[in-house]
């Protein structure tokens, strides 16, 4: 079976030895996805929702670059830095996967690699 690796250019790849996904057969695996903005910035400061919707454009584009769509998504994994804000969160997921519905979790973690992400998703798929 084919192996797939999909990078962001994080520079935590190398230092890690992680991909921003990986597609195994038909199927892609997305790991955790923090709310980095295209100019390497944390995206929407102190914005759940706009760090969520952000986790969740970077997400789409790892599913373009492994040939799948936010609609092969089976399952996401939501993880907050406070559970209280899960509203936040449900409300950009619910925008981004309203047709796909996949199996979801929020969790609440007790920090993040930078104290200003609020949110970070990871997401599997299945090509069909």
């Amino acid at each position: 079976m084919t192996r797939k690796l999909v990078k962001s250019g994080s520079p935590f790849e190398a230092e890690i030895g992680f991909s921003r996904a990986a597609r195994v057969g038909a199927h892609v695996f997305v790991a955790g996805t923090a709310p980095i903005g295209a100019d390497g910035a944390v995206a929407a400061p102190g914005d759940v929702y706009g760090q969520t919707r952000r986790c969740l454009e970077i997400i789409a584009a790892a599913l373009a670059d492994a040939g799948a769509s936010p609609r092969d998504v089976t399952r996401t994994r939501v993880m907050l830095a406070d559970i209280r804000r899960w509203r936040e969160a449900a409300r950009a997921h619910g925008e981004f996967f309203r047709d796909a519905r996949p199996a979801c979790t929020f969790v609440q973690v007790g920090g993040f690699i930078d104290p200003a992400w609020l949110v970070e998703v990871e997401a599997d798929a299945v090509v069909e």
